[in-house]
C-alpha cells in the first residue's frame, strides 16, 4: 500500500499553516494570580458544568434512550468481523450481576478486578458500583507473571476483597491458588480450572434482578468511595488510590467542557487504552454514560501488536483519537505509508489527545503532515495532562496552537505552579483530586502541601511568560531527575524529550544512564529507519549544542531486545520505566560504562 512520500512538515508551499479541521473547543477565560512567593495560582473562568455523581443512574438512563444502540464491540478469536452488545443487553447483565453481589457479596468490601478489556470487566465494574462495592482493577499481567505474585499480593493485602473477579480462569489459575485471598469469593469464567472455591460469571448473569437493585442506584451518594486506582508502580509497589463517585463525575465534566462535541463520546470510539488505568477507565466510562459506541482494540503501542491498532484503525473512522506518544510515533509511520489508513483514520477526524509523557514536536509535524495531504487540514491534537489521582486530565490544549505542551486547567481545577529555579512545580486541587491513598498516611502527608493541593511531581515552564493564555509546557519530572558523581543535576525528563526529538525518526524511545557515574549514556531502541551510523551522527550534533556535561551523552547502545511489559519495564499504556529497563539490563549498563568497551557501543 505504499504511496508517494508525504510532505516533511504542515507548511503549503508559500509558506503558510493551513487552518485547523473546525474542532469547537471550550474557549480560553483564564485567571491567573501571582502571589508575593512566586507562586502562580491558574485557574478557568469558565464554571464547571452540573454533573449527576450518580454513575450508574447516568448509565441507565443512557440505556432507556438507546436500548438496540451497540454499547461494546470486540473482536473475538477466530472469527471475522465485531460482535456487538446492545445497551438493553449491557443493562441486564450488570442489573443480573448487580443482584447477585447484593444478595452474596460482603458488604462494603472492595472487588478486586482482573480481567483486561473485555464487557465482562464493564460489567463487574457498574454492577460492583450499584452493589456498594468499591473496585479495584488491576492488569491481568499482574497474576500472570509468576513466581511470587508479589504485586498482586500486596494489592490483596491493601485492600482486603471481598470479591475476587477473574475473568481468565485459565490465565490466572496459578496465581488464585498461589494468593491467600482469606474469604474473598472467586468470580471467574471456569470455575473447573481454579483450585479454590469459585463462582460462574454465567451464575451472575442468570440471576434475575429485584427491585434490590434499584433501590441500591438510587441509595448512591456522591462521596461513597468507587475505586482503588493503581498507580504505576514504576518507583515500588503501587499505591492505591482512592476515587470517589464525585472525582470520577467532575472529572467526566472537565473533559466533556474542554474538548467540547468534537470528541463525540456519544459517537464511535476506537481506543486500546486499558481499563484498569486511570485514562483508559475515564473513555469507558464516559462513552457509555454518553450513550456512544465503544470499539474494543486489542492492539497496544509496542513492537509486534501494535498491527492490530492500525488494522482496526482502517475499518473503524472516529472523531476523536487517543494514544500515547510511543503510539503516534508507530501511527505516524504507517500513516506515512498507507492511504488507505490515512483515507479512513482522517475521514471523520477532528482532535487527536496524547498524555503519558510528551509528544515529540517531530511527530506532531509529521503529523499534521499527513493530515494536510489526506484533508487539506490541519487537526487539532492536543494533551490529556494528569494522573491517576486527579482521575484523569484536568489539563488540555483547548486552543489552536502547533506546539506541543500540557495546556491550561479544566473547569473547576486550580493548578498552583510553585517556582523551582527556571521551571514551576505542577501543583492540583479540584473536585477531580483525590482524598488520598489507602492506608498510607505518611505518602498522604508527602502528597499534599498546606493548603491541600496535591503535588503532582511534574515540572513545567509557559509557553510565553508574557502570555499565559498560551498555555503550559511539560519540563520534566522529578522522579526522572539524578546526578552525576560530579554532583551535576541531569534534567532526565526534558533532556530524554530533547533526544527524541533529534533522534526522530530514528529512535522509538530511549533511557537514560545512570545515577552516580561519571558520565551519561543511552540505551535506546531504534525504528527500522535508525541505522547505527545516522543515530551516532545524530547524537553527535545534538552533543554540540549543548553547554553542560550533564547533558551531553558520551556513550550509546542500540538494544535489539524491546522494552518487556512483563517485567515493567514498560506499562500498559506503552510508557517506559526507566529504572526497571536499567535494574534489568545491568548487563547492558556494564558494557556502556567497561574501560575498554565492545564494538557494539557508540563512542562520541
Amino acid at each position: 500500500m505504499a504511496t508517494a512520500a508525504l510532505p516533511s512538515d504542515s507548511s503549503s508551499l508559500d509558506g503558510t499553516l493551513p487552518p485547523f479541521r473546525e474542532a469547537k473547543l471550550m474557549p480560553v477565560d483564564v485567571s491567573v494570580e501571582r502571589r508575593a512567593d512566586g507562586a502562580i495560582i491558574l485557574k478557568s473562568r469558565v464554571a464547571i458544568a452540573d454533573y449527576d455523581a450518580n454513575i450508574p443512574a447516568e448509565l441507565a438512563r443512557a440505556c432507556a434512550r438507546q436500548p438496540d444502540k451497540s454499547a461494546l464491540a470486540w473482536r473475538e478469536a477466530g472469527r471475522e468481523g465485531w460482535t456487538t452488545l446492545s445497551y438493553a443487553a449491557l443493562k441486564e447483565r450488570i442489573d443480573a450481576a448487580a443482584q447477585w453481589l447484593i444478595a452474596h457479596a460482603p458488604k462494603g468490601r472492595p472487588l478486586l478486578l482482573i480481567a483486561d478489556n473485555t464487557p465482562a470487566f464493564a460489567i463487574a465494574t457498574f454492577a460492583a458500583w450499584i452493589a456498594g462495592l468499591p473496585v479495584c482493577p488491576v492488569s491481568s499481567a499482574y497474576g500472570a507473571l509468576g513466581g511470587d505474585y508479589g504485586r498482586l499480593a500486596h494489592v490483596v493485602v491493601k485492600v482486603k476483597p471481598g470479591v475476587v473477579f477473574a475473568e481468565n480462569s485459565a490465565k490466572l489459575a496459578p496465581a488464585l491458588a498461589a494468593l491467600d485471598l482469606g474469604d474473598a469469593i472467586i468470580v471467574t469464567s471456569d470455575p473447573s480450572a481454579i483450585q479454590k472455591p469459585a463462582v460462574a460469571i454465567d451464575t451472575l448473569l442468570a440471576t434475575a434482578p429485584t427491585d434490590a437493585v434499584a433501590i441500591a442506584v438510587e441509595a448512591i451518594k456522591a462521596d461513597d468511595l468507587a475505586a482503588y486506582m493503581l498507580t504505576s508502580g514504576s518507583t515500588g509497589l503501587p499505591k492505591m488510590v482512592a476515587i470517589t463517585f464525585d472525582n470520577l463525575a467532575a472529572n467526566s465534566a472537565q473533559c466533556r467542557q474542554m474538548i467540547g462535541e468534537a470528541a463525540g463520546w456519544h459517537d464511535v470510539m476506537l481506543d486500546w487504552l486499558p481499563w484498569h488505568h486511570a485514562a483508559g477507565a475515564f473513555v469507558l466510562r464516559t462513552t457509555l454514560t454518553e450513550g456512544g459506541t465503544l470499539y474494543i482494540d486489542d492492539g497496544k503501542p509496542m513492537p509486534g501488536l501494535f498491527a492490530e491498532s492500525i488494522r482496526n484503525l482502517r475499518e473503524i473512522p472516529v472523531r476523536f483519537f487517543n494514544n500515547v506518544p510511543l503510539g503516534y510515533g508507530m501511527l505516524v509511520e504507517a500513516l506515512e505509508s498507507d492511504a488507505e489508513l490515512r483515507r479512513t483514520f482522517f475521514s471523520k477526524l477532528k482532535v487527536m489527545l496524547y498524555g503519558g509523557a510528551g509528544l515529540s514536536q517531530p511527530v506532531y509535524d509529521r503529523l499534521q503532515a499527513a493530515a494536510i495531504a489526506e484533508t487539506g487540514h490541519r487537526i487539532m491534537l492536543t494533551s490529556g495532562y494528569g494522573s491517576t489521582e486527579t482521575v484523569s486530565a484536568f489539563m488540555a490544549i483547548h486552543f489552536e496552537t502547533d506546539r506541543v505542551g500540557i495546556g491550561l486547567p479544566a473547569p473547576g481545577a486550580v493548578v498552583k505552579l510553585v517556582p523551582l529555579g527556571d521551571r514551576y512545580e505542577v501543583r492540583a486541587a479540584g473536585p477531580n483530586v483525590t482524598r488520598g491513598y489507602l492506608d498510607e498516611p505518611t505518602k498522604n502527608d508527602e502528597a499534599f502541601d498546606e493548603e491541600g493541593f496535591y503535588r503532582t511531581g511534574d515540572m513545567a515552564v509557559f509557553n510565553d511568560v508574557d502570555v499565559p493564555e498560551k498555555g503550559l509546557a511539560f519540563a520534566g519530572r522529578a522522579a526522572e531527575e539524578f546526578k552525576l558523581s560530579s554532583g551535576a543535576w541531569v534534567y532526565g525528563g526534558s533532556l530524554r524529550d530533547q533526544l527524541l526529538k533529534a533522534l526522530t525518526p530514528m529512535v522509538r524511545d530511549l533511557v537514560l544512564c545512570d545515577e552516580n557515574r561519571e558520565y551519561l549514556t543511552l540505551m535506546l531502541w531504534p525504528t527500522p529507519n535508525g541505522d547505527r551510523d545516522r543515530i551516532a551522527t545524530g547524537l553527535a550534533a545534538f552533543n554540540a549544542a549543548q553547554h553542560g556535561g550533564s547533558s551531553r551523552i558520551r556513550r550509546a547502545l542500540l538494544l535489539d531486545v524491546p522494552p518487556d511489559p512483563n517485567a515493567h519495564e514498560m506499562s500498559d499504556k506503552g510508557t517506559i520505566n526507566r529504572r526497571a529497563v536499567i535494574d534489568r539490563r545491568q548487563a547492558d549498563i556494564d558494557r556502556l560504562y567497561a574501560a575498554a568497551p565492545d564494538p557494539d557501543i557508540i563512542i562520541l
